[in-house]
């Protein structure tokens, strides 16, 4: 058996996440029924480094296939994406030590939110479109008390989390792109819909119905109000599994027009 690494882009708004579920289309199921297309084979393992949500997007998803094959990284690459539907794409396959994997060894995920302050009628499904004024300087400020070691269950649903909830954030980062408010949420590891809370919970600091006070608030007591602020899937996307302390981040921006 050989270990590769594939790296995967897909627009998550047809599917149910990433990880195989039962009577539900998942990336990782496509990608499967990819693999057993092209190899013939149900004697692999294939794992991803992360587990988005339904609707949740991603730009560099990582994952490793165990498999045994005399095919070339290239010749894997263009097997899997003919077999795939247009809205999954295998970036890159690179043969990788048998120790390799691809969650365990991750050291911090980065996500990127997009925010459209203007309807638009191509991008829907890529973004969270606002209606009100947004004060982003307040956003900008209340979203540094989110770095740091800190317990997350306020931002997320235990329940269906095996993870512990405290989470280390080691960067946030805003920008405004008018009309376009981009927000990076660099950490440890993310607990289920802890990202899309988050970024709720900003938002309405700059709607002005909370303050960088209430978010404190959350951490200091176990609450579900920032499940009342979750923001929708359509502009998240796992940008980035990151494996090395010395990781430099491109920089923020977006590829969207509007």
């Amino acid at each position: 058996m050989s270990r590769f690494k594939l790296v995967i882009e897909y627009e998550g708004t047809r599917y149910s996440g990433w990880q195989v579920q039962k009577n539900s289309r998942t990336i990782q199921g496509e990608i499967i029924g990819a693999i057993k297309k092209v190899f013939n084979t149900d004697n692999f393992e294939f794992q991803g480094a992360g587990r988005t949500d339904a609707g949740v997007h991603a730009l560099n998803q990582v994952a490793h296939l165990d498999i045994k094959t005399n095919l070339r990284e290239e010749q894997i690459k263009f097997a899997l994406n003919d077999n795939l539907p247009t809205d999954i794409n295998i970036l890159s396959v690179e043969k990788v030590h048998k120790n390799f994997h691809a969650r365990r060894d991750a050291k911090y995920r980065s996500y990127l939110y997009i925010i459209s302050q203007r309807r638009t009628a191509f991008a829907k499904k890529f973004v969270w479109w606002i209606k009100d004024e947004l004060d982003f300087e307040k956003m900008q400020l209340a979203s540094q008390h989110y770095l740091g070691l800190k317990d997350f269950s306020s931002f997320a649903d235990i329940n269906h989390e095996e993870q512990s909830p405290l989470v280390k954030i080691i960067d946030v980062q805003m920008k405004n792109e008018h009309p376009l408010i981009l927000i990076r949420i660099i950490g440890s590891h993310f607990l289920w819909k802890m990202v899309r809370r988050m970024v709720g919970v900003l938002v309405e600091i700059g709607r002005g119905n909370l303050s960088d006070k209430d978010l404190n608030e959350f951490f200091n007591k176990k609450t579900n109000l920032p499940a009342k602020y979750t923001a929708p899937p359509s502009g998240l996307y796992l940008e980035a599994i990151i494996y090395s302390d010395k990781f430099k981040i491109p920089e923020l921006k977006s590829w969207i027009i509007l």
